[in-house]
Protein backbone atom coordinates (compact mmCIF):
# COMPACT_ATOMS: atom_id res chain seq x y z
CA UNK A 1 0.00 0.00 0.00
CA UNK A 2 1.22 3.50 -0.87
CA UNK A 3 0.17 6.39 1.37
CA UNK A 4 0.79 10.07 0.60
CA UNK A 5 0.70 12.82 3.21
CA UNK A 6 0.32 16.32 1.78
CA UNK A 7 1.97 18.70 4.26
CA UNK A 8 4.98 18.42 6.55
CA UNK A 9 3.57 20.29 9.51
CA UNK A 10 2.27 19.12 12.88
CA UNK A 11 -0.81 17.27 11.59
CA UNK A 12 1.05 15.87 8.58
CA UNK A 13 3.84 14.37 10.64
CA UNK A 14 1.49 12.93 13.22
CA UNK A 15 -0.65 11.43 10.46
CA UNK A 16 2.43 9.93 8.79
CA UNK A 17 3.70 8.39 12.02
CA UNK A 18 0.25 7.04 12.83
CA UNK A 19 -0.10 5.57 9.33
CA UNK A 20 3.29 3.88 9.38
CA UNK A 21 2.80 2.56 12.90
CA UNK A 22 -0.62 1.06 12.09
CA UNK A 23 0.42 -0.10 8.58
CA UNK A 24 4.13 -0.98 8.94
CA UNK A 25 4.40 -2.58 5.48
CA UNK A 26 2.99 0.46 3.71
CA UNK A 27 5.15 3.02 1.93
CA UNK A 28 4.40 6.35 3.62
CA UNK A 29 5.62 9.53 1.94
CA UNK A 30 5.33 13.09 3.33
CA UNK A 31 5.29 15.82 0.67
CA UNK A 32 6.20 19.32 1.87
CA UNK A 33 6.17 22.14 -0.67
CA UNK A 34 8.66 24.32 1.24
CA UNK A 35 12.17 23.55 2.44
CA UNK A 36 11.05 23.63 6.11
CA UNK A 37 9.37 20.99 8.22
CA UNK A 38 7.20 21.53 11.31
CA UNK A 39 7.38 25.34 11.05
CA UNK A 40 4.60 26.09 13.53
CA UNK A 41 5.98 23.59 16.02
CA UNK A 42 9.27 25.48 15.93
CA UNK A 43 7.78 28.90 16.77
CA UNK A 44 4.87 27.88 19.01
CA UNK A 45 4.89 29.20 22.56
CA UNK A 46 7.79 31.53 21.91
CA UNK A 47 9.94 28.64 20.71
CA UNK A 48 9.00 26.38 23.62
CA UNK A 49 6.14 24.54 21.82
CA UNK A 50 2.82 24.50 23.64
CA UNK A 51 2.15 20.81 22.89
CA UNK A 52 -1.31 20.48 24.44
CA UNK A 53 -3.51 21.62 27.32
CA UNK A 54 -3.97 19.85 30.65
CA UNK A 55 -7.69 19.26 30.11
CA UNK A 56 -8.24 15.52 30.25
CA UNK A 57 -11.98 15.08 29.72
CA UNK A 58 -13.09 14.99 26.09
CA UNK A 59 -16.32 16.89 26.78
CA UNK A 60 -14.49 19.71 28.56
CA UNK A 61 -11.65 19.80 26.03
CA UNK A 62 -14.11 20.27 23.16
CA UNK A 63 -15.46 23.47 24.71
CA UNK A 64 -12.30 25.35 23.75
CA UNK A 65 -13.05 25.14 20.03
CA UNK A 66 -15.10 28.01 18.51
CA UNK A 67 -15.53 25.98 15.33
CA UNK A 68 -15.94 22.19 15.28
CA UNK A 69 -16.57 21.72 19.00
CA UNK A 70 -19.36 19.17 18.60
CA UNK A 71 -17.55 17.17 15.94
CA UNK A 72 -14.13 17.09 17.55
CA UNK A 73 -15.67 15.93 20.82
CA UNK A 74 -16.29 12.58 19.08
CA UNK A 75 -12.71 12.51 17.84
CA UNK A 76 -11.41 13.20 21.35
CA UNK A 77 -13.09 9.98 22.38
CA UNK A 78 -10.47 8.24 20.23
CA UNK A 79 -7.38 10.40 20.86
CA UNK A 80 -7.16 13.27 23.34
CA UNK A 81 -4.67 15.10 25.57
CA UNK A 82 -4.25 11.99 27.77
CA UNK A 83 -3.09 10.08 24.71
CA UNK A 84 -0.83 12.95 23.63
CA UNK A 85 1.02 13.00 26.96
CA UNK A 86 1.40 9.20 26.86
CA UNK A 87 2.54 9.23 23.20
CA UNK A 88 5.40 11.61 23.89
CA UNK A 89 6.33 9.90 27.15
CA UNK A 90 6.67 6.56 25.34
CA UNK A 91 9.21 8.26 23.09
CA UNK A 92 11.23 9.77 25.93
CA UNK A 93 9.70 13.26 25.91
CA UNK A 94 8.27 14.36 29.25
CA UNK A 95 5.73 17.19 29.26
CA UNK A 96 5.20 19.62 32.12
CA UNK A 97 2.04 21.40 33.18
CA UNK A 98 2.22 25.12 33.88
CA UNK A 99 -0.02 27.19 36.16
CA UNK A 100 -2.38 28.09 33.31
CA UNK A 101 -2.59 24.38 32.28
CA UNK A 102 -0.56 24.80 29.11
CA UNK A 103 1.81 21.88 28.58
CA UNK A 104 5.37 22.11 27.28
CA UNK A 105 8.34 19.74 26.97
CA UNK A 106 10.37 19.91 30.19
CA UNK A 107 13.29 21.19 28.11
CA UNK A 108 11.26 24.29 27.19
CA UNK A 109 12.55 23.88 23.64
CA UNK A 110 10.48 23.17 20.54
CA UNK A 111 13.44 21.38 18.97
CA UNK A 112 12.76 18.57 21.47
CA UNK A 113 9.39 17.94 19.80
CA UNK A 114 10.79 18.36 16.29
CA UNK A 115 13.62 15.89 16.95
CA UNK A 116 11.12 13.44 18.44
CA UNK A 117 9.10 13.50 15.21
CA UNK A 118 12.13 13.31 12.93
CA UNK A 119 13.68 10.45 14.93
CA UNK A 120 10.40 8.53 14.94
CA UNK A 121 9.96 9.07 11.20
CA UNK A 122 13.50 7.79 10.56
CA UNK A 123 13.00 4.81 12.87
CA UNK A 124 9.72 3.79 11.18
CA UNK A 125 10.95 4.43 7.66
CA UNK A 126 8.70 7.34 6.71
CA UNK A 127 9.94 8.99 3.51
CA UNK A 128 10.10 12.80 3.57
CA UNK A 129 10.26 14.88 0.41
CA UNK A 130 10.77 18.62 0.88
CA UNK A 131 10.36 21.29 -1.80
CA UNK A 132 7.84 19.04 -3.53
CA UNK A 133 4.61 20.70 -4.62
CA UNK A 134 1.46 18.74 -5.42
CA UNK A 135 0.34 20.18 -8.75
CA UNK A 136 -2.89 18.26 -9.09
CA UNK A 137 -5.09 15.61 -7.49
CA UNK A 138 -7.41 13.23 -9.33
CA UNK A 139 -9.59 10.47 -7.86
CA UNK A 140 -9.27 7.15 -9.70
CA UNK A 141 -11.41 4.04 -9.27
CA UNK A 142 -9.61 2.63 -6.23
CA UNK A 143 -6.73 5.10 -5.90
CA UNK A 144 -5.91 8.79 -5.97
CA UNK A 145 -3.54 10.24 -8.53
CA UNK A 146 -1.13 13.01 -7.52
CA UNK A 147 0.61 15.15 -10.11
CA UNK A 148 4.16 15.98 -9.06
CA UNK A 149 6.77 17.61 -11.28
CA UNK A 150 4.59 17.05 -14.33
CA UNK A 151 4.25 13.30 -13.71
CA UNK A 152 1.35 11.27 -12.32
CA UNK A 153 1.79 9.09 -9.24
CA UNK A 154 -1.06 6.84 -8.00
CA UNK A 155 -1.54 6.31 -4.24
CA UNK A 156 -3.87 3.98 -2.39
CA UNK A 157 -4.56 6.54 0.34
CA UNK A 158 -3.93 10.29 0.55
CA UNK A 159 -4.05 12.38 3.73
CA UNK A 160 -4.38 16.13 3.21
CA UNK A 161 -2.67 18.03 6.03
CA UNK A 162 -1.75 21.13 4.08
CA UNK A 163 -2.69 23.58 6.85
CA UNK A 164 -4.97 26.58 6.81
CA UNK A 165 -5.14 29.00 3.92
CA UNK A 166 -5.54 32.77 4.34
CA UNK A 167 -7.56 32.91 1.12
CA UNK A 168 -10.35 30.81 -0.36
CA UNK A 169 -8.30 30.33 -3.54
CA UNK A 170 -5.82 28.27 -1.53
CA UNK A 171 -8.52 25.66 -0.94
CA UNK A 172 -9.98 25.73 -4.46
CA UNK A 173 -8.36 22.40 -5.36
CA UNK A 174 -10.38 20.70 -2.60
CA UNK A 175 -13.54 22.51 -3.63
CA UNK A 176 -13.08 21.23 -7.19
CA UNK A 177 -13.20 17.69 -5.80
CA UNK A 178 -16.72 18.42 -4.54
CA UNK A 179 -16.08 19.53 -0.95
CA UNK A 180 -17.85 22.49 0.61
CA UNK A 181 -15.36 25.03 1.94
CA UNK A 182 -16.06 27.38 4.81
CA UNK A 183 -14.41 30.71 3.93
CA UNK A 184 -11.08 31.06 5.73
CA UNK A 185 -10.50 34.01 8.05
CA UNK A 186 -7.88 34.88 10.69
CA UNK A 187 -8.85 33.35 14.02
CA UNK A 188 -6.15 34.21 16.56
CA UNK A 189 -4.99 37.80 16.20
CA UNK A 190 -4.11 40.82 18.31
CA UNK A 191 -5.88 44.19 18.30
CA UNK A 192 -4.36 47.31 16.79
CA UNK A 193 -5.24 50.45 18.78
CA UNK A 194 -3.34 53.17 16.90
CA UNK A 195 -4.88 56.31 18.37
CA UNK A 196 -4.75 55.53 22.09
CA UNK A 197 -2.22 56.54 24.74
CA UNK A 198 -2.25 53.02 26.19
CA UNK A 199 0.29 52.00 23.52
CA UNK A 200 2.93 54.10 25.30
CA UNK A 201 2.62 51.61 28.18
CA UNK A 202 4.15 48.83 26.06
CA UNK A 203 5.01 45.77 28.15
CA UNK A 204 2.34 46.42 30.77
CA UNK A 205 0.46 43.24 31.67
CA UNK A 206 -2.34 42.18 34.01
CA UNK A 207 -3.08 38.68 35.20
CA UNK A 208 -6.80 38.77 34.54
CA UNK A 209 -8.78 41.25 32.49
CA UNK A 210 -12.20 40.92 30.87
CA UNK A 211 -12.79 42.04 27.29
CA UNK A 212 -16.25 42.92 25.99
CA UNK A 213 -17.27 43.93 22.48
CA UNK A 214 -20.41 46.10 22.76
CA UNK A 215 -23.26 45.05 20.50
CA UNK A 216 -22.14 41.41 20.53
CA UNK A 217 -22.13 38.51 23.00
CA UNK A 218 -18.33 38.43 23.06
CA UNK A 219 -17.05 38.47 26.66
CA UNK A 220 -13.72 36.80 27.45
CA UNK A 221 -11.17 37.01 30.22
CA UNK A 222 -7.56 36.12 30.88
CA UNK A 223 -4.11 37.74 30.96
CA UNK A 224 -3.75 40.91 28.88
CA UNK A 225 -0.59 42.45 27.46
CA UNK A 226 -0.18 46.01 26.18
CA UNK A 227 2.02 46.18 23.06
CA UNK A 228 3.42 48.99 20.93
CA UNK A 229 0.59 48.39 18.45
CA UNK A 230 -2.27 47.82 20.90
CA UNK A 231 -3.27 44.78 22.95
CA UNK A 232 -2.46 41.07 23.00
CA UNK A 233 -2.48 38.18 25.46
CA UNK A 234 -4.97 35.33 26.02
CA UNK A 235 -7.93 37.63 26.78
CA UNK A 236 -7.53 39.31 23.39
CA UNK A 237 -6.75 36.11 21.51
CA UNK A 238 -9.79 34.32 22.93
CA UNK A 239 -11.97 37.26 21.91
CA UNK A 240 -10.53 37.15 18.39
CA UNK A 241 -11.05 33.38 18.14
CA UNK A 242 -14.68 33.32 19.25
CA UNK A 243 -15.38 36.50 17.33
CA UNK A 244 -13.45 35.65 14.15
CA UNK A 245 -16.40 35.98 11.78
CA UNK A 246 -18.16 38.76 13.73
CA UNK A 247 -15.03 40.95 13.79
CA UNK A 248 -14.33 40.25 10.13
CA UNK A 249 -17.82 41.53 9.29
CA UNK A 250 -16.91 44.73 11.15
CA UNK A 251 -13.80 44.98 8.95
CA UNK A 252 -11.74 44.85 12.16
CA UNK A 253 -12.95 48.26 13.33
CA UNK A 254 -14.89 48.06 16.58
CA UNK A 255 -14.98 49.14 20.22
CA UNK A 256 -13.82 47.10 23.19
CA UNK A 257 -14.46 47.63 26.88
CA UNK A 258 -11.71 46.47 29.24
CA UNK A 259 -12.33 45.49 32.85
CA UNK A 260 -8.80 45.67 34.20
CA UNK A 261 -9.58 43.57 37.28
CA UNK A 262 -11.42 40.68 35.66
CA UNK A 263 -15.01 39.75 36.41
CA UNK A 264 -15.44 42.02 39.44
CA UNK A 265 -18.77 43.83 39.43
CA UNK A 266 -19.27 47.50 40.22
CA UNK A 267 -20.70 47.08 43.74
CA UNK A 268 -17.86 44.80 44.89
CA UNK A 269 -15.24 47.03 43.33
CA UNK A 270 -16.74 50.16 44.88
CA UNK A 271 -16.57 48.62 48.35
CA UNK A 272 -12.95 47.49 47.84
CA UNK A 273 -11.89 50.88 46.47
CA UNK A 274 -13.56 52.81 49.29
CA UNK A 275 -12.01 50.52 51.89
CA UNK A 276 -8.54 50.95 50.37
CA UNK A 277 -8.85 54.73 50.17
CA UNK A 278 -10.04 54.81 53.79
CA UNK A 279 -7.23 52.56 55.06
CA UNK A 280 -4.61 54.71 53.33
CA UNK A 281 -6.48 57.98 53.65
CA UNK A 282 -3.42 60.10 54.38
CA UNK A 283 -1.38 58.85 51.40
CA UNK A 284 -1.18 60.46 48.02
CA UNK A 285 -3.52 58.58 45.70
CA UNK A 286 -0.75 58.19 43.10
CA UNK A 287 1.30 56.15 45.59
CA UNK A 288 -1.38 53.53 46.14
CA UNK A 289 -1.61 50.18 44.33
CA UNK A 290 -5.10 48.77 44.94
CA UNK A 291 -6.58 45.62 43.37
CA UNK A 292 -3.11 44.05 42.92
CA UNK A 293 -2.68 45.78 39.56
CA UNK A 294 0.68 47.15 38.38
CA UNK A 295 1.58 50.61 39.71
CA UNK A 296 1.98 51.85 36.14
CA UNK A 297 -1.57 50.82 35.33
CA UNK A 298 -2.96 52.51 38.45
CA UNK A 299 -1.25 55.78 37.48
CA UNK A 300 -2.58 55.43 33.93
CA UNK A 301 -6.11 54.89 35.28
CA UNK A 302 -5.78 58.01 37.45
CA UNK A 303 -4.62 60.02 34.43
CA UNK A 304 -7.45 58.77 32.26
CA UNK A 305 -9.90 59.51 35.11
CA UNK A 306 -8.42 63.03 35.40
CA UNK A 307 -7.36 62.48 39.03
CA UNK A 308 -4.19 64.25 40.17
CA UNK A 309 -1.58 61.89 41.59
CA UNK A 310 -0.78 64.32 44.41
CA UNK A 311 -4.32 64.28 45.73
CA UNK A 312 -4.75 62.79 49.21
CA UNK A 313 -6.66 59.49 49.11
CA UNK A 314 -9.04 60.48 51.92
CA UNK A 315 -10.03 63.61 50.04
CA UNK A 316 -11.44 61.79 47.01
CA UNK A 317 -15.15 62.45 46.65
CA UNK A 318 -17.92 60.34 45.14
CA UNK A 319 -17.42 61.87 41.69
CA UNK A 320 -13.71 61.00 41.70
CA UNK A 321 -14.42 57.45 42.82
CA UNK A 322 -17.01 57.01 40.07
CA UNK A 323 -14.48 58.15 37.47
CA UNK A 324 -11.91 55.62 38.73
CA UNK A 325 -14.49 52.84 38.85
CA UNK A 326 -15.63 53.52 35.30
CA UNK A 327 -12.06 53.44 33.97
CA UNK A 328 -11.26 50.29 35.93
CA UNK A 329 -14.35 48.40 34.82
CA UNK A 330 -15.33 49.91 31.45
CA UNK A 331 -12.19 51.31 29.87
CA UNK A 332 -13.08 51.88 26.24
CA UNK A 333 -10.82 51.66 23.16
CA UNK A 334 -11.28 51.92 19.41
CA UNK A 335 -9.75 48.95 17.60
CA UNK A 336 -8.63 49.68 14.06
CA UNK A 337 -7.18 46.59 12.48
CA UNK A 338 -5.42 43.42 13.58
CA UNK A 339 -1.95 41.94 13.71
CA UNK A 340 -1.54 38.29 12.74
CA UNK A 341 1.73 36.41 13.13
CA UNK A 342 1.71 34.20 10.03
CA UNK A 343 4.01 31.48 11.36
CA UNK A 344 2.15 30.81 14.57
CA UNK A 345 -1.47 31.91 14.40
CA UNK A 346 -4.34 30.06 12.85
CA UNK A 347 -7.35 30.51 10.60
CA UNK A 348 -10.96 29.49 10.96
CA UNK A 349 -12.66 27.93 7.96
CA UNK A 350 -11.57 25.10 5.70
CA UNK A 351 -13.13 21.84 4.58
CA UNK A 352 -16.68 21.65 5.92
CA UNK A 353 -16.99 19.00 8.63
CA UNK A 354 -20.24 17.73 7.13
CA UNK A 355 -18.09 16.33 4.30
CA UNK A 356 -15.85 14.38 6.71
CA UNK A 357 -16.41 11.21 8.74
CA UNK A 358 -14.99 12.32 12.09
CA UNK A 359 -14.48 8.71 13.22
CA UNK A 360 -11.96 8.15 10.42
CA UNK A 361 -11.26 11.64 8.98
CA UNK A 362 -12.11 10.20 5.56
CA UNK A 363 -13.83 12.38 3.00
CA UNK A 364 -17.49 11.56 2.40
CA UNK A 365 -17.05 12.88 -1.13
CA UNK A 366 -13.84 11.19 -2.31
CA UNK A 367 -13.03 7.63 -1.13
CA UNK A 368 -9.46 7.05 0.13
CA UNK A 369 -8.97 10.79 0.79
CA UNK A 370 -8.46 11.87 4.40
CA UNK A 371 -7.98 15.18 6.22
CA UNK A 372 -6.01 16.28 9.26
CA UNK A 373 -5.23 19.54 11.00
CA UNK A 374 -5.99 23.11 10.12
CA UNK A 375 -7.24 22.36 6.60
CA UNK A 376 -10.45 21.31 8.39
CA UNK A 377 -12.98 23.83 9.70
CA UNK A 378 -11.79 23.27 13.28
CA UNK A 379 -9.93 25.80 15.38
CA UNK A 380 -9.30 26.31 19.06
CA UNK A 381 -8.39 29.18 21.34
CA UNK A 382 -4.82 29.81 22.41
CA UNK A 383 -3.24 27.40 24.92
CA UNK A 384 -2.25 24.25 23.02
CA UNK A 385 -5.70 23.42 21.66
CA UNK A 386 -4.84 23.79 17.97
CA UNK A 387 -1.91 21.39 18.31
CA UNK A 388 -4.17 18.96 20.14
CA UNK A 389 -6.60 19.11 17.22
CA UNK A 390 -3.66 18.40 14.90
CA UNK A 391 -2.52 15.37 16.94
CA UNK A 392 -6.07 14.04 17.24
CA UNK A 393 -7.09 14.38 13.59
CA UNK A 394 -3.65 13.29 12.41
CA UNK A 395 -3.69 10.16 14.53
CA UNK A 396 -7.20 9.18 13.43
CA UNK A 397 -6.51 9.90 9.75
CA UNK A 398 -3.36 7.76 9.93
CA UNK A 399 -5.38 4.75 11.06
CA UNK A 400 -6.96 4.84 7.58
CA UNK A 401 -10.22 3.40 8.86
Amino acid sequence: MKIAIIGGGAAGFFAALSAKKSHPKAEVIVFEKSDKLLSKVRVSGGGRCNVTHACFKASELARFYPRGSKQIKKAFGIFNSNHTVAWFKERGVELKREADNRMFPITDKSITIINCFLDEAHKLGVIIKKETKIEGIEPLKDQINLKIGGFNYPFDKVIVASGGSPKLTGLEWLKELGHDIESPLPSLFTFNIPDEEIRTYQGLSVKNATIRVPGTKLVHDGPLLVTHWGMSGPAILKTSAWGARILAEKKYEFEILVNWIGNSNEDETRVLLSRHLYNYGKKKVGNLTPFEIPARLWKYILDKSEIEHEKIAGDLGKKDKNKILNTLLNDDYKVKGKTTFKEEFVTCGGVSLKDVDMKTMQSKIVPNLYFAGEVLDIDGVTGGFNFQAAWTTGFIAGQLG
